[in-house]
């Protein structure tokens, strides 16, 4: 009998110490693989933390699709996309350029589809861009991507792997510019990009609109001229049941809605790419200067 009351009290003790550890409240926030993402998602959890009685877990992920779909299942509650991105690669449809209308189709159809919900825009545009070493472009008369016509026999290319394989990457822009360089592109990881043509390893990369390193290995941003990058804003996206269990979270993350434009997003990455800063110790400075923590 003795053992019997053990055995009921350990096991209601279990389940007692179970039920509470289960009642913690938790969200889990992702990023990609580039600075931005997880400076952005550092910034996020920051906010969530200082706001609420929400703890948060953060996940290094990868590249775009790895990040939607960890979202999707449930892998994490939230991460930041860019509405260009979100189009394109994600709902597989043509780039458009009128950043309201790209923001309210990825919004509806993200819902209706996925049951994911997009937050308000952080404020910056941070659009895929070609870029070359400002001298050589001089040189060579290149301002905007339809000049690099009368030069697609010599230029040298080094793009990221998801750049070279998205429709809003390279197999679009040539299509959209009838440009198509005749040494075939080489695949590279975004950190190794600026340093290989700052070294004249490659003349021309991909880049994105709010990258420090642009201005410090003095290259130039060519125009796109034609039109073909879509906006890329971004925004917090997060499952539409976890704002259903914690609904505060709408507010809390709208905090960041329209305070970083593409000149202070470009010297944040500066500060972590080339100063070798951490990324949390950038976003909670950020974020005491705008007031929004302590």
């Amino acid at each position: 009998m003795l053992k019997q009351k053990l055995t009921i009290f350990t096991l209601t003790t279990l389940l007692g110490i179970a039920a509470c550890g289960g009642g913690e409240k938790k969200v889990v926030i992702g990023s990609k693989e580039f600075t931005e993402s997880v400076i952005l998602r550092e910034m996020m959890a920051a906010l969530v933390e200082v706001n609420s009685d929400i703890k948060t877990e953060q996940k290094f992920l990868g590249g775009t699709l790895i990040c939607f779909n960890s979202l999707k299942s449930g892998n994490i509650d939230l991460y930041a996309e860019y509405t260009g991105t979100a189009l394109t690669a994600i709902l597989k449809q043509a780039p458009m350029t009128d950043p309201q209308k790209v923001y309210d189709t990825v919004e509806a159809n993200f819902k209706d589809q996925y049951q994911l919900e997009w937050l308000a825009p952080f404020g910056f545009n941070n659009t895929y861009v070609l870029t070359m070493r400002k001298d050589h472009a001089q040189e060579l008369g290149v301002e905007k991507i339809s000049d690099l016509g009368t030069h697609l026999d010599t230029l040298k290319a080094g793009f990221t792997h998801e750049f070279l394989e998205r429709p809003d990457g390279y197999p679009g822009l040539t299509k959209h510019y009838g440009l198509k360089l005749i040494q075939k592109p080489k695949g590279m990881d975004p950190g190794l990009m600026y340093k290989a043509i700052a070294e004249k390893q490659i003349d021309l990369t991909s880049g994105f609109a709010t990258d420090g390193r642009i201005s410090a290995f003095n290259l130039v941003m060519l125009s796109d001229d034609k039109r073909f990058f879509p906006p890329y804003y971004a925004a917090p996206v997060i499952r539409s049941d976890t704002l259903g269990k914690y609904p505060e979270l709408k507010d809390i993350l709208n905090k960041l809605a329209e305070i970083i434009d593409n000149a202070m997003m470009a010297q944040l990455n500066y500060e972590v790419d080339e100063k070798g800063r951490p990324a949390a110790e950038v976003a909670k400075d950020f974020l005491q200067k705008q007031g929004l923590i302590p």
